[in-house]
C-alpha cells in the first residue's frame, strides 16, 4: 500500500495555506520568481484556490472571410480538457495574447468543477460574472470579465503542455502540468512539482507558527513576547 498522500489528501493541506507565507517560504528556498503578473487574482478576493496543474495554452483565431468554410472553429480541446480532469486539480490558460475576448464562462467552469477542477487561472479575461459566482467551490484568477465571446477569436492549441504565464519579478513563469498553483487576493504563485512536498512541508510550519503569534494577540500578549516565541512578523 502506498505511503504518498493522493491528490485530494495533498489538495486539501494546500487549501490552508496563505500566498503571503507561500512566497516567503519559496523565497527562502531559492524561488523567488513563482508569483504571476498581480492583474491575475481571484474574481472573488474572499476565495482561495489550490489546485494541481493541468495546463492549456491557446491562441488568437483569425476568422475565416464571409461565407468560408467554418468548420475549424470546432476543432478545439476543451472535450480533450474535461478528459483529463480529476479531483484536486486546477485548470491554467496561457492565452498567447488575446486581449479582449471571455476564455471560458459560467457554462464551462461548471463542467470543470464536475470534474474535479477547484478553479481556473487565466492570463485574460473570463465571462458571466452572476453564473460564476454561485459556482461552489470553484475560483477563477483572472484579469476581470469580459462579454466578448471567445468563439470565432480565440481557441486552445495544446493541452498538459509547460506554459509561460506572465510574472510579477519576471517576465514569465513557467508552469507545467503536476505544479501546484495557489491563489488568494494576495496573488497567484506556482510551485513546481519538484519542490512541493518540500515547500508544503515548511510553510504549514510557518502557518503554524503565525497562528500561535494570533492566538496569543487574543489573549493579551505583548508583540515582543509573541514575536521572541514563535518568530514571525
Amino acid at each position: 500500500m502506498s505511503d504518498q498522500p493522493s491528490v485530494i489528501e495533498v489538495q486539501a493541506r494546500w487549501d490552508k495555506i496563505r500566498v503571503t507565507n507561500l512566497y516567503d517560504t519559496l523565497n527562502a528556498m531559492g524561488y523567488p520568481n513563482q508569483c504571476l503578473d498581480l492583474g491575475i487574482r481571484p474574481l472573488f478576493p474572499q476565495r482561495h484556490l489550490a489546485g494541481q496543474v493541468i495546463t492549456v495554452q491557446g491562441s488568437p483565431y483569425a476568422p475565416p472571410l464571409h461565407g468560408a468554410e467554418t468548420a475549424n472553429w470546432t476543432g478545439n480541446y476543451f472535450e480533450a480538457l474535461r478528459g483529463a480532469l480529476y479531483p484536486g486539480c486546477a485548470v491554467v490558460v496561457e492565452t498567447g495574447g488575446e486581449l479582449h475576448a471571455g476564455k471560458f464562462g459560467e457554462m464551462t467552469s461548471w463542467a470543470l468543477k464536475q470534474g474535479g477542477a477547484h478553479g481556473i487561472v487565466i492570463d485574460s479575461f473570463i465571462r458571466d460574472y452572476l453564473g460564476l459566482e454561485v459556482i461552489p467551490d470553484f475560483t477563477p484568477c483572472v484579469r476581470g470579465t469580459s462579454p466578448i465571446e471567445s468563439n470565432k477569436r480565440w481557441r486552445m492549441t495544446a493541452l498538459n503542455e509547460p506554459i509561460a504565464m506572465p510574472g510579477t519579478l519576471t517576465a514569465r513563469v513557467r508552469v507545467a502540468p503536476g505544479d501546484w498553483i495557489i491563489g488568494e487576493a494576495d496573488g497567484v504563485i506556482v510551485v513546481p512539482k519538484e519542490i512541493a512536498m518540500e515547500a508544503l512541508v515548511k510553510v504549514e510550519d510557518v502557518e503554524r507558527r503565525e497562528q500561535g503569534m494570533r492566538e496569543d494577540f487574543a489573549r493579551g500578549v505583548s508583540f515582543d513576547e509573541a514575536f521572541n516565541k514563535w518568530g514571525r512578523a
